[in-house]
């Protein structure tokens, strides 16, 4: 369940209990770093990465919610689990706690035994995470070969890319790029938050899938609810409406760089129901897919023969 190499922070104000944690984790073969208040532990946390965090919620200058709501936000720290420790386990606390991402919550007087069962578990579900995540990955960068190979042999087929061999390996590299619209898409769709890169990266390379609300979370490390009102805080908008602007950056970019038919742009955006697409797309654009990409076509064109 975990390893003797994991590191644990421990950050409690209080001496006599600080030390009782840290050499009953150490005498169950953790690496542990103390704490004595939520500066000190900020700091630490940051220099020395651990596999999961023990806070105390009541200490002097800065309190555990605080403590917790600043690591979140730096990307280095933000997926790091984190237990509560505290003498309180009013619903309101736990609430808060929860609300706030944490990922345990023990009330005190907790045992060693209690402490290490929590410990195991959130260490546990961080590992099945991180390897969900991999094969998720794996299968996203196979889809996206696929997707690339299959998008450069159809603009062979169309004539796109006549005199350009398949073993060129920049023709081919600008020909996939120019099949999924990421060139010309992702540099204006996502702003630039550092605390939210790992989000929009993962919106990037999934968009196409079908990917929901719930995918993102879990690839983040998130609840739903917490990743929800982080990225509404810091963008105003929710992760759904991002996922749906990088969709339509795409449909835009597609309708307007080929003649596929209006039900392939819709599945290769991820979308199951050609419906759904022209409906999300008229609500963006105020015309229905067809209609947009005659009118933008056609204003590509004059562009052309004025220049």
């Amino acid at each position: 369940m975990y390893e003797s190499s994991n590191k644990i922070l421990v950050i409690e104000d209080d001496k006599v209990t600080r030390n009782l944690y840290l050499k009953g984790l150490e005498a169950k073969g953790f690496d542990t770093i103390g704490a004595d208040n939520g500066l000190a532990g900020i700091q630490k946390a940051q220099e020395r990465i651990p596999d999961l965090v023990i806070c105390d919620i009541t200490m002097p200058d800065m309190d555990g919610y605080n403590v917790l709501t600043t690591l979140r936000q730096d990307p280095l720290t933000a997926i790091i689990p984190f237990i509560f420790l505290t003498g309180s386990s009013t619903k309101a606390d736990v609430r808060k706690a929860m609300e706030l991402g944490a990922d345990d919550y023990l009330t005190k007087p907790s045992t060693l035994d209690e402490l290490l069962r929590a410990i195991a578990s959130r260490l546990e579900k961080q590992a099945n995470l991180q390897y969900w995540c991999n094969i998720q990955f794996e299968k996203a960068a196979k889809s996206v070969f696929a997707d690339n190979t299959r998008a450069i042999a159809v603009a062979v087929d169309d004539g796109i890319g006549v005199g350009v061999g398949v073993g060129d390996s920049e023709a081919v590299a600008t020909l996939g790029a120019s099949a999924s619209g990421r060139e010309a898409t992702n540099k204006s769709i996502f702003p630039y938050i550092p605390q939210l890169k790992e989000v929009f990266d993962f919106i990037e390379a999934h968009y196409h899938q079908g990917i929901t609300l719930c995918d993102v979370a879990l690839a983040v490390g998130y609840s739903p609810a917490y990743l929800t009102n982080r990225v509404a805080k810091q963008t105003g908008e929710t992760v759904n409406c991002w996922i749906v602007k990088r969709r339509m950056a795409g449909a835009r970019f597609l309708l307007q760089n080929n003649n596929q038919t209006v039900e392939k742009i819709a599945k290769a955006l991820g979308y199951q129901d050609v419906s759904h697409f022209s409906r999300q797309f008229r609500q963006h654009h105020g015309l229905p897919p067809q209609a947009w990409r005659k009118e933008h076509q056609l204003v590509s064109q004059q562009q052309v023969k004025f220049w």
